[in-house]
């Protein structure tokens, strides 16, 4: 049963690393509060009951690390992390000492923020013997946070429907920025799992000299560098699942590590001789076709057996069309919720373009699109002359511009006089109504362009 998810506050001046974190921590299932200064920081934590607390050590409106202390005398139960970007012995000393769980350094890694606070919510669970996971965001249906109903996505939910809840290896197939990890989230939160942790690792975005020490953990001494004894993912995974993203990137020598690990739920840490026992289920995903890799001896053939136990196809956004027009509701109503924005939705002509077009970037793409469209709209209806230039063409090497033709057919001059309209304004408004750039992007005189905007009966006035 799903209980109220882990709030966390983060408190950060830094805008960009501060947004970083939150959405990492908020796909990760936790309510997040995030918040720029002290005096912000100190509001909500006096109104509301956070279990963890992420906070810059130079954060505004605050008293450096007295502020820190103050935190924990409003909340001295709170887990309290601390960022700086300017770290010494003495203020690391000084921070623990006022009670913080630990000291990072900036830019510091979203998933290592995630695995420090699951170290500090298993601390508390020791504790006081409760403690509430993260929790899939719920939109009324099991899989909450997926949107689709076409029939390759419903084939997608009804498998995952028969194995979110069993202990069998899954492995999920798609291209990039088809939701795999997406689906990894949803099938652990629906799992009796779910009480314990997901802990992801992109293993084609952490290089490979330091991807085993990640997975397994290190002893003091292992390595250069290796100063004190490190728990690594499979560890902190126990009891939890553990999502293997992009595994096809993994070397050959890893590879053969993850197999022990699948055949026998037990590994050693880096310069360590104790074997870990760990009680784990394991998701991975890649965008490669691993059985042609093996055929190619880039993967090994024993590896892929194991992990190809429940294999999950995710349909590209090319071979799903019918959930474009439910993707775009999605996305509008979050970007205009946590923008302040007020876009009503695409008009006809448009939605059309949006529909032929291809997405070789899946949801992703789409997601990206309609938040750059809602951030820059003014409001009302994004229409043509709002859309990027690749969304206006058929995708072919001539870029001809998208046309549907009616059943009943059409106007070839009508047609043709609204895409020169279309391409004038759209020139404009790329140069702020400057007619001499605006010609020049045209690749014509300015003399032409302005007979043509008499005879089309064009107003620029932006």
């Amino acid at each position: 049963m799903k209980g109220t998810p882990t709030k966390i506050l983060v408190a950060d001046n830094d805008s960009r690393n501060r947004c970083l974190i939150v959405d990492y921590l908020q796909k990760a299932g936790y309510d997040v509060t995030g918040v720029k200064d002290g005096e912000d920081a100190l509001s909500v934590l006096n109104n509301q009951d956070y279990s963890v607390a992420v906070i810059e050590s130079t954060l505004p409106k605050a008293d450096g690390f007295a502020f820190i202390e103050k935190t924990k005398q409003i909340k001295p139960e709170i887990a309290v992390l601390v960022l700086t970007d300017n770290p010494t012995v003495d203020t690391a000393v000084t921070a623990m000492k006022l009670g913080a769980e630990d000291y990072m350094c900036k830019p510091v890694d979203p998933e290592e923020i995630g695995v420090q606070i699951y170290k500090a919510l298993e601390k508390q669970k020791s504790k006081n013997g409760s403690y509430v996971s993260p929790q899939q965001p719920d939109d009324g249906s099991r899989f909450g946070g997926i949107i689709g109903e076409s029939e390759p996505m419903s084939r997608v939910f009804r498998l995952m429907d028969k194995v979110a809840d069993d202990d069998s290896t899954v492995i999920i197939y798609g291209e990039s920025g088809t939701g795999k990890e997406l689906i990894a989230r949803s099938m652990h939160f629906n799992s009796r799992r779910n009480t314990k942790p997901l802990i992801p690792v992109n293993c084609g975005a952490i290089p490979e000299e330091l991807l085993e020490s990640e997975l397994f953990g290190h002893e003091k001494g292992a390595f250069t560098g290796a100063h004190k004894a490190r728990i690594g993912r499979f560890e902190l995974a126990d009891g939890g699942t553990i999502f293997l993203d992009e595994i096809g990137d993994m070397s050959p020598n890893l590879q053969v590590k993850i197999l022990r690990v699948l055949q026998e739920r037990e590994f050693e840490r880096v310069g360590g001789v104790r074997p870990i026992k760990v009680d784990i289920r394991i998701i991975a995903a890649t965008h490669r076709d691993l059985e042609k890799a093996v055929a190619e001896e880039k993967f090994r053939q024993d590896l892929y057996y194991r992990l190809n136990v429940i294999p999950i196809d995710v349909p590209p956004l090319r071979e799903r069309k019918s959930d474009i027009s439910l993707l775009v509701a999605h996305f509008i109503n979050h970007f205009n919720r946590t923008k302040g924005k007020n876009t009503l939705g695409i008009s006809d002509n448009a939605f059309r373009c949006f529909v032929e077009y291809d997405w070789p970037g899946n949801v992703r793409e789409l997601q990206n699109i309609i938040e750059r469209l809602v951030t820059l709209h003014d409001g009302g209806m994004i229409d043509m002359d709002d859309l990027p230039a690749k969304l206006l063409t058929d995708g072919s090497e001539t870029g001809v511009p998208f046309v549907d033709i009616p059943s009943e057919g059409m106007s070839f001059n009508t047609m043709v006089t609204n895409f020169e309209k279309q391409l004038i304004h759209q020139a404009l408004k790329k140069t702020s109504g400057v007619k001499n750039k605006a010609a020049q992007l045209l690749n014509m005189n300015r003399t032409t362009l302005v007979e043509k905007m008499k005879k089309l009966q064009i107003k620029y006035n932006e």
